[in-house]
């Protein structure tokens, strides 16, 4: 963005601000001064304003809805910016854009629909934009003052007839201000036909009533009496929609109560605010009115926008309601295109599952490939998408991707060890040849002496090997030898090496063979005993200097590994920490 306007301390102002809302554009404050800097250029924007002061301030708030466009209030400046500098048109395409972005805000709606009432003179088309409106948010709890302008607007028209419809519809509504809406209901309705009061059924029904308990023409009474009798029997009815709708006013009214933040902010909502929107989601969900669960879903995901949670529960839930694979689809796009972060893929990974469920396989692989681009090193999408693979093209295939990925210049070393250890995995597991992957193991030991990772993959691979009677001591033997080469060869952390050690001794207690008692005693004294007994031997100094630590800097990187490129090469030290690759690769204890 190149295009400023304004004087030149104007133009600098807002490089300094362009700088760092790239450098940091989560931070919303910096979003704030940079459009009032925008707004203020030239002594504030109007149609007079250069044409290089308007491109700035349209780009600005087109970057800052791009990024939040749930920010119902700046669609509402926005608008009226250009009410101001271009007039009603150009206004009514942001607000329309606002709408699409956020269609559950009570405020934009009631906001655009009062700009229409003032600015067309074409009553169809401001009903047909308060009926679009009443379809967005007129289950809302607090949608009273969308409610009230819509019934503004016809009583400028002294259209009664409509406004009696209008608060028809109100009166079913659990709504936090219902009481009075059906009062203003209930005053009407004694003008009104009798018709148009109650439904037909209802009315006939009454009518039957009233003529076979003897109240009726029958028993000689006028027009004027049964007419009354009838209404009197009407606003009866009235009342007992009255009183259901105040029990499911009651019933919301708990949670509605707890929910201080209806709208959405990049600030983080407290556990409070979050426990309630579950409780009100339980609840709703336990009602069973599809309309208003797919309603609070959708309020839910304005103020709760960025906890993948919430995404998921809701795909969840609609993926259980009939015939709504297109609506699972939208949720899932919305999620992972707009508003949870990358960071947080679990969203993403299950929208390629839906998809795959779906038949559409290649979708599937693509969202895979796509959090790849911004998180090349997630074990977990590489480790599905080689599953993926597997599942419609083989087990060579998903092997195929592995090694594509441990071949690739831009993954860690503590990625690739993860990925040896699943790969072996695949080949134990699915290929069933525990002897291919023990070979991708040792081969691979040399290149991953840092990672706990590996070795705890290894040793969870060689202790869960079944032992078929007389086998005993040669599994004790083949757990034994990764034991040692942890103690001698790896060069692994004191504590990591003690853990690893402990659930080999938990091994030898409940799959040893008759010495183990001697072994597990000489382990426990060395590990767990006094300064003075601990004998655990020193990692091989010329085997850390090969994991690539010299002076305590990591070597150059390269790739691969032997198995895979059988050429030595060197490596980039691993991360010290490497416990959410584990959990992924499913083999911590």
């Amino acid at each position: 963005m190149d295009v400023y306007g304004g004087n030149d301390d104007e133009s600098a102002e807002l490089r300094k601000l362009l700088a760092e809302v790239n450098d940091d554009s989560d931070n919303f404050e910096l979003w704030e001064k940079l459009v009032r800097a925008g707004e203020g250029l030239e002594g504030g924007i109007n149609r007079n304003s250069s044409s290089q002061a308007i491109t700035t301030i349209r780009t600005i708030y087109d970057r800052l809805l791009g990024k939040f466009p749930l920010f119902f209030g700046f669609w509402k400046k926005y608008a009226d910016l250009e009410f101001s500098i271009a007039g009603t048109e150009a206004a009514d395409m942001v607000y329309e854009r606002g709408i699409a972005s956020v269609a559950n805000s009570v405020d934009l709606w009631t906001n655009y629909c009062s700009f229409k009432t003032e600015t067309s003179h074409d009553s169809d088309v401001i009903r047909e934009l308060f009926e679009r409106g009443a379809l967005c948010v007129g289950l809302d709890f607090l949608a009273h003052p969308f409610w009230d302008k819509y019934i503004e607007f016809e009583e400028r028209m002294d259209a009664h007839d409509r406004i009696f419809a209008i608060l028809s519809r109100i009166v079913h509504v659990p709504m936090h201000q219902y009481a009075r809406y059906f009062e203003k209901y209930r005053q009407m309705a004694q003008s009104r036909p009798l018709t148009a009061i109650a439904p037909t059924g209802t009315l006939t029904q009454l009518q039957m009533d009233i003529e076979n308990e003897g109240s009726g023409y029958k028993a000689g009474r006028s027009q004027i009496e049964v007419e009354r009798e009838l209404r009197t029997r009407i606003d009866n009815y009235h009342l007992d929609i009255f009183r259901r709708t105040q029990t499911e006013t009651t019933k919301r009214w708990t949670y509605e109560s707890e929910i201080k933040r209806p709208y959405f902010h990049v600030t983080e909502l407290d556990d409070a605010q979050v426990a309630n929107w579950r409780k009100y989601l339980d609840f709703e969900e336990a009602e069973g009115d599809y309309a208003r669960i797919q309603f609070l879903y959708e309020r839910c995901l304005v103020t709760c926008a960025q906890h993948e949670e919430f995404w998921l529960r809701y795909a969840r839930w609609m993926l259980i309601q009939q015939g709504k694979e297109e609506e699972v689809r939208n949720i899932y796009q919305r999620a992972s295109c707009l508003f949870v972060p990358i960071a947080l893929p679990t969203t993403r990974l299950q929208y390629a599952y839906f998809e795959e469920m779906t038949g559409r396989v290649d979708v599937a692989k693509d969202i895979h490939e796509a959090i790849l681009v911004q998180l090349p090193n997630h074990v977990e999408t590489i480790v599905s998408l080689a599953n993926t693979t597997r599942r419609h093209s083989g087990l060579d295939a998903a092997i195929a991707v592995y090694k594509a990925h441990l071949e690739a210049q831009n993954i860690d070393a503590a990625t690739k060890a993860a990925l040896v250890a699943e790969w072996a995995k695949l080949l134990w597991k699915v290929k069933g040849s525990p002897d291919e992957a023990r070979e991708t193991f040792q081969k691979n030991s040399n290149w991953y002496l840092e990672s706990r990772a590996f070795w705890t993959s290894y040793l969870r691979f060689e202790i869960d090997q079944p032992i078929s009677s007389g086998e005993e001591q040669q599994h004790h033997d083949q757990v034994r030898r990764v034991v040692d080469e942890i103690l001698i060869k790896a060069a692994l952390p004191e504590a990591t090496t003690q853990e690893l050690v402990t659930a080999y001794m938990k091994y030898l207690l409940e799959r040893g063979t008759k010495d183990a008692a001697k072994e597990y005693m000489n382990l426990d004294r060395q590990i767990n005993g006094p300064v003075s007994a601990q004998k655990l031997p020193k990692p091989n100094p010329d085997a850390i200097k090969v994991a690539g630590v010299v002076n305590g800097q990591a070597a150059a990187s390269s790739n691969p590994i032997p198995l895979i490129a059988g050429r030595c090469r060197s490596r980039k030290r691993l991360l010290a920490n490497d416990e959410t690759i584990l959990c992924i690769s499913g083999y911590l204890a």
